[in-house]
């Protein structure tokens, strides 16, 4: 009867441990992020979104992994989402428009999984359809806010100064933070004295977001030909404009950049503590994705809903703290997003039309 005894006891634990360790399994392959074109240390939208989920994954005891893919198609997209899920992930965040189509597959393919798609929603290739499934989570930033805003501090900072934008491919997030500055610059001249332009020729769209040299030789042109200031909304294609920036403030010219998506004062340092960041038009992609796997984590997470991220919800905005900016101009700023968060002021996300 001991001997019995014993062997169920041994059984008992090993089955327990058994138990235990699949759930810690569960517990660690949980959290996933496919990333497109870039990276994780693009120094803006990728890296956010990932440092984001990265935050949450330590605080709740995830383990996060993300894959990049080895092409741009939906089949690459859907094969690195099909090995996370396959590996146990239950939460997969995908940012960047380029997972629409994929999304759109993928919600049905994988009814079990929680998908969140920044800066999209769902569609089929040929856009006749659009569908966006109880697991699924769709994220929008109001862009033109956050540059509008960076674009007024920008201008009152440098009170006289030739400006320059330089994107990365030519989709409507991209297109809003552009048409938003130039809406921001326009009324810092209006409101606050100041002499803010941008030429159109100064208006470039590089065309992806991980060509660093292209990035580099664009900004290059544009300081030579006099732009003081170029605000870049290009992934890796901005890090080349930051790099170029830097290599000609060693060299004591007086320009500068304007960050995206995060604060990029830190990419900017280039002696000491000095930065050619001027400020950055941020967007809380960070703080969103960590919001999502917290309420995932709590069993909150609601899908087969679009949330909306701007200056009501504190979703937009610039740094806390601007080491380059005045605290005059820090004081006008903090107005102009007030105005922004109570509906004072509204900004066009079509180009061609003003603030309202």
């Amino acid at each position: 009867m001991k001997k019995i005894l014993l062997v169920v006891l041994v059984v008992a634990m090993i089955a327990s441990m058994m138990a235990g360790c699949a759930k810690k399994a569960d517990l660690l392959a949980t959290v996933g992020m496919v990333t497109d074109a870039g990276t994780i240390n693009d120094k803006s939208f990728n890296q956010g979104t990932w440092e984001g989920i990265v935050k949450a994954a330590e605080e709740f005891g995830y383990e996060p992994k993300y894959l990049k893919p080895v092409g741009t198609t939906k089949a690459d997209y859907l094969t690195e989402i099909g090995n996370l899920v396959d590996s146990g992930y239950k939460l997969i965040v995908c940012p960047g428009f380029k997972f629409e189509t994929t999304i759109y597959e993928a919600q049905d393919k994988w009814p079990e999984v929680l998908f969140v798609l920044i800066d999209g929603t769902p569609h089929n290739d040929d856009y006749s359809d659009f569908k966006l499934g109880y697991n699924v989570a769709a994220v929008f930033f109001a862009e033109e806010q956050s540059g509008f805003l960076a674009g007024v501090a920008a201008a009152v900072e440098l009170k006289t100064a030739e400006f320059g934008f330089i994107g990365g491919m030519e989709i409507p997030a991209v297109q809003k933070f552009n048409w938003g500055f130039q809406q921001g610059l326009a009324y810092a001249n209006t409101n606050y004295g100041t002499s803010a332009t941008i030429k159109a020729e100064n208006v470039i769209y590089q065309g992806t977001f991980d060509d660093v040299a292209a990035g580099g030789a664009i900004a290059a042109q544009m300081y030579d030909k006099g732009v003081d200031c170029i605000f870049t909304a290009a992934g890796g294609v901005g890090v080349g404009a930051i790099t170029e920036a830097k290599a000609r403030a060693v060299n004591g010219e007086n320009i500068w950049i304007v960050g995206v998506d995060v604060d990029q004062y830190p990419d900017g340092v280039y002696s000491g503590e000095k930065s050619v960041i001027l400020t950055s038009a941020m967007k809380g992609i960070g703080t969103v994705a960590y919001d999502m796997v917290k309420a995932f984590h709590q069993n909150t997470f609601k899908g087969g809903v679009t949330l909306i991220f701007d200056a009501s919800n504190d979703g937009i905005g610039i740094p806390a703290e601007n080491p380059n900016l005045s605290s005059e101009t820090e004081s006008i700023a903090a107005d102009v997003f007030g105005m922004l968060k109570d509906g004072t002021i509204v900004v066009s996300t079509v180009q061609g039309d003003l603030i309202k």
